[in-house]
């Protein structure tokens, strides 16, 4: 097993890479006590050179904590237009990446993406592909492992570089069936979406968002995006968990009993012990005073009852998106999320699931389905569409 511990010896197999038609790649890191993850290994495979007559190119594992590593000649790699870099579900990968270089591998080949397109089903794992492409069987037993401790033992060293082998085979049958079924559009479109900076981003000023509550009053929303922004924008600074500063419960609680001074903070049942560290402290008072003196609070659309009918038509939605998707061999929460489905039900029609190749599949018919030009029928156990 080799492991790339230099600079040079690092430039030296992606130049070797940048040779070759593509490259699999993986990365192990942590994130359990820190905001960002920290990157702790990074796999490489390479297929073989055109020359040769084995079954696999060199793998390699890197080793970005050794001393005097730099991974400039990976992001080198990255910037070649010649050689395709190919990842399994590279979301957590490509954020690690554009945190820490502002750069991202491309082209890119998302296996995750590639299988579901495919007929794999919905977020198909790496093991299964594994099992029914390479025909293999892979030792999960260093899944949980701490990626951060030298020296790296046999097993995580087995572990980790079968992420990347087994992916060559994975790769090649999958970027067959996809120039066979013409859906290379298909997933360029979702790799696109990887490849958008703003996936990224977590702004503090928008944290507030992801908050769920049961009030939407605008002065308690406008308490909740103060405490929001607060937390996340000291998570970040600290690189911490945002879990760490105050959990969401907390958060809502704050909001609600809205405290002036740290003896009010003292009362609050969900407020763990970080949460009443002197800065922390200030920081949500200032936070809940900044909320109670914003002039612009948000204002959140009142939830308008569906019109009658609007729930049954939701259902006939998700009747068509099945049939539809088991005709295209598609995984269903590809096309249309069932949160997509409602929208279309309430007369939404600016939305992913009605835009692009998922027009052709699913949209254009579940807009006629949504304005009664279509029906749907069964027939000998399939789901037909009537022209009415």
């Amino acid at each position: 097993m080799t492991t790339l511990t230099t600079t040079e010896a690092l430039a030296a197999f992606c130049a070797d890479a940048m040779t070759r038609p593509y490259v699999t790649l993986d990365t192990e890191f942590l994130r359990e006590r820190t905001y960002y993850s920290r990157l702790c290994l990074i796999q490489m495979a390479l297929p073989p050179a055109s020359d040769a007559k084995t079954e696999g190119g060199p793998a390699v594992l890197i080793d970005p904590l050794a001393p005097g590593l730099s991974l400039e000649p990976l992001y080198d790699l990255f910037r070649h237009q010649a050689t395709v870099k190919v990842f399994h579900a590279a979301r957590q990968d490509l954020e690690i990446f554009f945190h820490d270089a502002g750069v991202f591998p491309t082209p890119l080949f998302d296996t995750q993406i590639a299988a579901m397109v495919c007929g794999f089903g919905e977020q198909v794992g790496y093991e299964t592909l594994v099992r029914k492409i390479a025909k293999a069987n892979l030792d999960k037993s260093s899944r949980f492992t701490d990626w951060s401790q030298r020296p790296l033992s046999k097993a995580q060293q087995e572990y980790a570089i079968a992420d990347v082998t087994h992916l060559r085979a994975i790769y090649e049958w999958l970027a067959t069936q996809i120039d066979k079924t013409g859906r290379a559009p298909w997933v360029a479109e979702e790799v696109a979406t990887l490849l958008d900076p703003e996936t990224y981003i977590t702004r503090p000023a928008e944290a507030w968002q992801r908050i769920r509550t049961r009030s939407h009053s605008p002065r308690f929303m406008a308490v909740v995006r103060k405490l929001a922004e607060f937390r996340e924008d000291y998570a970040q600074t600290r690189n911490i968990p945002r879990s760490r500063v105050f959990k969401d419960d907390a958060l809502v609680e704050l909001a609600s009993t809205r405290p002036v001074n740290e003896s009010d903070l003292g009362k609050s049942r969900l407020l763990l012990r970080e949460g009443r560290k002197p800065d922390v402290a200030q920081g949500i008072i200032a936070a809940v005073q900044a909320g109670l003196d914003d002039p612009d609070p948000p204002r959140l659309p009142k939830e308008t009852p569906g019109a009658p009918g609007n729930g049954a038509l939701g259902e006939l939605l998700r009747v068509l998106l099945k049939a539809k998707a088991e005709a295209a061999g598609v995984a269903p929460k590809l096309i249309a999320s069932s949160s997509d489905l409602d929208a279309i039900a309430q007369g939404l029609r600016d939305l992913p699931a009605l835009q692009g190749w998922r027009a052709e599949v699913f949209g254009k018919d579940a807009i006629r389905l949504a304005e009664g030009r279509i029906a749907l029928s069964a027939a000998g156990g399939a789901v037909r569409v009537v022209e009415i």
